[in-house]
């Protein structure tokens, strides 16, 4: 018997022991990527060349959520390293109270009778949330939803703050089911078989319905009335309208909301939908989008924000009269608007001057007061560059869009970066962005393209890179490059290409595809490969993929993702590639950078890789984005100047 015993436990060390070799081989390739932290020396304050760590050390507040009463509001931001919730008054500026202590905060949300917040956490980037329900003096604190591994996505409170609702994969791990959580029994409860790409909204103030969106391609989406009191679901827009749908403000009767739509239209305006209806009844249109509403004042004031130009404008109109009024002067900047009770307003602020802080307003008095001061780390913020709009026809004539961060002493021989945003369904706007500002004090250029597939340009414009357009938004890159040259901005013998997430993916490709143009490259969470990227991709991001990008299931579309994917040209690469990219990214796999990194190494080529073990689709920990922005400097100024 010992004999026995003895023998299963050499069996059990050997293939234990072989088995976890074979895993450690497999992540022990990269295992000299992972970023060492780079010392926290910084430059002194009022220094004429102020480094990089003091740029990201300049801190936001993001996500106000106004209490019941408008006399406190929560926000977040990353003052102890993580985005954590923070609170203060609305009616002067006071010192705010830090109330959570965890994991990054991913949302929150103030319920709207009670001093409690409703708020999420993942693990270490990873996306799948837990829900918890804090007090606004952060005493007391209960776990909802415990961390699963499942994806939760979450929509609204009731109107009395009993209930809230969310959708999440816990079923099978694919398809967003409805639930509702009710937070007096601390019970809940599935109300709708969901599928993919299901995502509550809000409730009617009975009650009685649900907005439910579904998601179709990465600009457009279904619209679905859910009647919890028969458990009916009816679609509100036509079938294939293809079209976006959201901003959902209820009149108090239940009768009828007010929402944002392009249905029909190229730009983004207001309409009015009328339950029991059949149509959107636009009230609203303008030659640009209109990118959120607000009703207030007993459903007699429609507060909306403009996209303009990528700046913000917030206007108002009395719905009754008929007639616009008087709205109140906010600095210049990204607006996003927040209200509980009609009584006050929150507006978060972000521009190159000011990188993200809170203003109150009390439509009574018309005066706006700001209420949180955000730290500069020792920069004077009233130096930042501010870019400059810039159009340029493409090679097969369509108008495309950037905007221009430049030096004082700009010249021919500037050398020049050229940013790519995410999305690619999203638009480049004149936030605060600390390696742009950065670079651009050190000498650079920084152009940051809204290459076609962007926002902001009517739907048309969105659309000019779906399917199997979808790689003529590579030849913007190059025709950008070409037009700044002919501008004699910036210098085109000294071009890095730079971009997150898409943008990681169109760095990749302009390495690949376009190794003439580029001097280097720096890509962020790329996709290498759009067969392994799309059979992986989370269910939130399958959801949309599909109208985007095409079936990965259909041969003709499998072998055009094949064509676009930068590792099917890996061997052409010739300049240096800084990757970076976090281990638990459930959006874009780690394996895609892997992959592209040791194609590279392979053929003899350059790659610099920063692998996060502890970050997901974005480096949220303060000590790794110093890290990784150190680096991302250095590689710029090193293969640049």
């Amino acid at each position: 018997m010992r004999n026995l015993i003895q023998c299963l436990i050499i069996l059990f060390l050997i293939y234990g022991c072989n088995e976890k070799q074979s895993n450690s081989k497999s992540s022990n390739i990269f295992e000299n990527d992972v970023p060492i932290a780079v010392s926290n020396k910084i430059s002194l304050a009022g220094s004429s060349e102020p480094d990089i760590t003091r740029f990201l050390k300049v801190q936001e507040a993001v996500a106000p959520s106004l209490s019941p009463d408008g006399s406190l509001v929560a926000y977040r931001t990353q003052l102890t390293g993580e985005f954590q919730i923070w609170v203060t008054r609305t009616d002067q500026l006071s010192a705010p109270k830090q109330i959570t202590f965890g994991n990054s905060v991913t949302f929150h949300k103030w319920s709207p009778t009670t001093n409690e917040i409703l708020y999420g956490t993942d693990k270490e980037g990873n996306e799948k949330v837990a829900f918890y329900l804090i007090s606004s003096d952060g005493l007391n604190e209960k776990e909802l939803l415990p961390p699963s591994d499942a994806y939760r996505y979450f929509g609204n409170f009731n109107k009395d703050g009993s209930l809230i609702t969310y959708s999440t994969t816990e079923r099978n791990g694919v398809d967003f089911d409805i639930h509702v959580y009710d937070l007096k029994s601390n019970t809940d409860k599935q109300v709708h078989l969901g599928k993919l790409g299901y995502y509550p909204v809000s409730f009617s103030p009975n009650g009685q319905y649900i907005i439910i969106s579904e998601s179709i391609g990465e600009d457009a989406n279904n619209l679905f009335l859910l009647n919890l009191t028969d458990e009916s679901l009816v679609q509100l827009n036509k079938q294939n309208d293809f079209s976006f749908f959201g901003d959902i403000q209820w009149k108090a009767d239940n009768s009828a909301f007010y929402l944002r739509t392009n249905r029909d239209e190229e730009y983004i305006g207001v309409a009015m939908y009328t339950i029991g209806n059949t149509s959107f009844d636009y009230i609203l249109q303008k030659e640009f989008d209109i990118e959120q509403i607000l009703l207030s004042d007993k459903d007699a004031m429609l507060h909306w924000v403009s996209n303009e130009a990528g700046y913000s404008k917030h206007y108002i109109t009395d719905v009754i009269k008929e007639k616009v009024v008087a709205s109140p002067k906010w600095p210049e900047g990204i607006i996003k608007l927040t209200t509980s009770n009609s009584n006050k307003f929150i507006a978060n602020i972000s521009s190159p001057k000011t990188p993200g802080d809170l203003w109150a307003w009390a439509p009574k008095t018309k005066e706006t007061s700001r209420i949180t001061v955000s730290s500069n780390a020792g920069l004077d913020l009233s130096k930042m560059v501010l870019p400059e709009a810039h159009s340029f026809k493409a090679r097969d004539g369509l108008t495309v869009h950037g905007l221009l961060y430049a030096p004082k002493e700009i010249s021919a021989s500037s050398p020049l970066v050229l940013r790519v945003h995410g999305g690619p369904t999203m638009q480049s706007r004149p936030y605060f962005n600390a390696l742009s500002q950065y670079l651009v004090a050190k000498g650079f250029v920084v152009f940051d393209l809204n290459f076609r597939g962007s926002t902001g340009y009517g739907k048309t414009y969105a659309r000019e890179n779906n399917l199997r357009k979808r790689e003529n938004e590579l030849y913007d890159l190059e025709d950008a490059v070409k037009y700044l040259s002919e501008s004699n901005i910036g210098n085109a013998e000294k071009t890095a290409i730079m971009g997150t997430s898409y943008g990681g993916y169109l760095t990749m490709a302009a390495m690949t595809r376009l190794p003439e143009v580029f001097e280097c490259g720096v890509a962020f969470v790329g996709v290498s490969n759009w067969v392994t990227a799309l059979e992986a991709a989370s269910p939130e991001l399958k959801a949309s993929d599909r109208l985007e990008y095409g079936d990965i299931d259909n041969p003709e579309d499998r072998q055009f993702f094949e064509t676009i994917s930068p590792f099917t040209y890996i061997d052409q690469v010739t300049s240096p590639v800084m990757v970076l990219h976090g281990a638990n990214d459930t959006r874009d796999p780690v394996t895609e950078s892997d992959r592209f990194v040791e194609g590279i190494r392979n053929n003899g080529g350059e790659a610099e890789y920063l692998r996060f073990p502890d970050e997901g689709h974005f480096i949220y920990k303060m000590n790794n984005r110093i890290t990784a922005y150190v680096r991302v400097a250095e590689f710029l100024e090193r293969n640049l100047n």
